[in-house]
């Protein structure tokens, strides 16, 4: 009886663990009867017939990762590269997942890296290493058709490395290098050109600036000038009316200016080293005696009264001119 009795108890704690069922969060079970599908059990508690019904697969329906392995490919131009990647995937129907396919990860990963071969094989090595997000949006998209038969969504395909061989990496360090010099030359190049330009420009400027300095200089030298002809034109036209006025020491007032400034000019002239002048003392006495006699006259005529004539002036002796030794 004891034995009898320790036989139905485990036969009951069987029968209870295979009528009660517990499913985890994240988890779906499949159900057979007698080795057929018949439904998917969600998270939580559920109830089976003993014997006749029991679970199948119990199917993952988090998103997993899966890392594909390392593989030479060649690209378009005969390169060739390793490449290697990640998938992240979320099973949709787990009875699909579950009958549809054998070995889920096995498949998805070989189907992945056939379609990394087609892609790469399709670009030349420049293209593959700077399209990378274009090659991944191309896996997405081929491998996700490729694998909604089996109930999973592809969510994300990315390549993690494409390693050239390690003497094409040399010559791209060095075509890169090569590249960076023509810049730099071609920069330097046009500083070079700016600079120039922008120092023709200054010196264009300078040029105007000083072009028109010397038209300014020139405009008041000609208004100098302008201003000491008319000067001389007054002076020289008083002196005549002071001749035409009967006073003739005027004439030798002007001669006598014109005099001093005569002997001025060839003492100041840097040709002449040496000035001897044997002159007459008389003839220059004399001029400055006819000026001086101008000027009593111009301050007696300020005296008289406006009818009474000027007495006539005596003619004074005309300077000679100087003899000169070199």
């Amino acid at each position: 009886m004891d034995i009898l009795a320790i036989i139905i108890v485990i036969a009951g704690i069987i029968v209870l663990i295979k009528t009660v069922r517990m499913v985890p969060q994240g988890y779906e079970w499949t159900v057979e009867r007698f080795g057929r599908y018949t439904h998917t059990m969600s998270p939580g508690l559920h109830f089976l017939i003993p014997i006749m019904q029991n679970v199948g697969r119990k199917v993952n329906m988090m998103e997993q990762v899966l890392d594909v392995p390392s593989q030479d490919v060649i690209t378009r131009d005969n390169a060739v590269v390793k490449v290697d990647g990640v998938i992240f995937f979320q099973v949709l129907d787990a009875a699909k997942a579950a009958y549809e396919v054998s070995n889920l990860e096995q498949a998805t990963i070989a189907l992945v890296m056939t379609n990394i071969r087609t892609s790469i094989g399709s670009l030349d090595l420049d293209e593959s290493l700077s399209k990378r997000d274009e090659i991944n949006a191309k896996l997405l998209s081929v491998v996700d058709v490729a694998t909604h038969p089996w109930g999973i969504k592809v969510n994300r395909i990315e390549l993690k490395d494409i390693q050239p061989p390690r003497d094409l990496v040399d010559s791209m360090a060095r075509q890169m290098k090569a590249e960076r010099e023509k810049r730099a030359n071609i920069l330097e190049a046009e500083g070079q050109r700016a600079a120039e330009i922008l120092r023709a420009e200054g010196d264009k400027q300078s040029a105007i600036l000083e072009a028109e300095g010397k038209r300014e200089a020139a405009f008041r030298d000609a208004e100098a000038r302008e201003r000491l002809a008319e000067a001389e034109a007054n002076a020289t036209r008083m002196v005549s009316d002071a001749i035409s006025n009967g006073n003739v020491q005027a004439i030798n007032y002007f001669v006598a200016q014109k005099y001093i400034e005569a002997f001025k000019a060839l003492a100041e002239a840097p040709n002449q080293k040496f000035v001897m002048m044997p002159m007459e003392s008389s003839g220059i006495i004399g001029s400055l005696a006819g000026i001086a006699e101008l000027a009593k006259e111009s301050l007696g005529m300020q005296g008289r009264p406006a009818a009474t004539p000027a007495a006539k002036p005596q003619p004074q002796p005309q300077p000679q001119p100087p003899r000169l030794g070199g």
